[in-house]
């Protein structure tokens, strides 16, 4: 049996430069990983099954078994996997979770599968599944572009703390896609928050707070109008900046000090309120 903790991420930057031909946006953007999990078990069997503990939805839907379906048609391994998925990370919370399945079990089924292919190709058979889940199968800090499917590992960094308000709003079907309609060409950038970001990363191995910057910030206000009053909490009880952690509607204020984090986690623990520290992954 393999086990395997998949992470949440957030982006430290998540830009918008263009809308692509194809439909899809170009994004330029600075992903890190967290430390709130989910948790996978793979164990050989004939067929490919997905047992999910704590989420009602059909396996069917589920990235885990797109994903382990892809692998065997692409490398003909003609074996399956019995597999349980412990739900870690909130759902449709904009932290990755179904794309960091995805990846864990290309990952771990390359190797209960003995095939021995390269994180480069796992991560080409990746873009196939999500435009997020190539990302995890490097994890870390990394520079994504494109779609999603161009990862550059920026790592390693100095470690910070992530403070998540869960604001336990109704999410509606297809959120992603909704926030990407949303944007505007006034809500384009150029790319130079994540330039920023990449530039402090690589010459002073931290996370500078004051560069984080997403572009849905302003189109989820619209989506959710409550999330303005929980992002002002957040502020007035924490010292950092605030922002979405992916394409929302949690969101995170990156710290560097760990008191500071711990602070802010119990103010609003103390409030009744959904919230979630982590410390960022290398």
């Amino acid at each position: 049996m393999i086990r395997v903790l998949a992470p949440a991420k957030i982006n430290l930057t998540l830009e918008v430069l263009s809308r692509r031909p194809d439909g899809y946006h170009e994004i330029c953007s600075v992903v890190q990983a967290v430390g709130l999990y989910d948790e996978l078990t793979f164990e050989g069997a004939e067929d490919i099954t997905l047992t999910c503990e704590g989420l009602d939805l059909p396996p069917e839907d589920n990235l885990v078994v797109k994903s382990a379906r892809l692998l065997g048609r692409q490398t003909g391994a003609a074996v399956g996997a019995r597999i349980t998925l412990r739900k870690g990370i909130p759902v449709g919370a904009g932290l990755g979770g179904g794309s960091s399945d995805a990846a864990a079990t290309l990952t771990a089924l390359n190797e209960l599968w003995q095939l021995g292919l390269s994180r480069e190709r796992l991560a080409a058979l990746a873009a196939g599944v999500g435009s997020d889940v190539p990302f995890f199968i490097y994890g870390g800090t990394a520079l994504v572009r494109g779609k999603g499917e161009t990862v550059t590992p920026l790592g390693p960094v100095s470690p910070a703390w992530v403070v998540l308000l869960d604001s336990l709003l109704n999410v509606p079907a297809g959120k992603t896609a909704i926030m990407y309609k949303s944007l505007t060409a006034t809500d384009f950038t150029d790319g130079h928050y994540t330039v920023r970001m990449v530039q402090e990363i690589r010459e002073e191995k931290r996370i500078d707070e004051d560069l984080l910057f997403n572009v849905f910030d302003r189109v989820a206000t619209v989506l959710f109008p409550d999330l303005q009053t929980q992002r002002s909490l957040m502020q007035n009880e924490g010292n950092g900046k605030v922002t979405l952690a992916g394409s929302g509607p949690v969101l995170c204020s990156v710290l560097s000090q760990e008191t500071d984090a711990r602070n802010l986690y119990g103010k609003l623990l103390s409030r009744g309120i959904k919230v979630y520290l982590a410390k960022t992954l290398n």
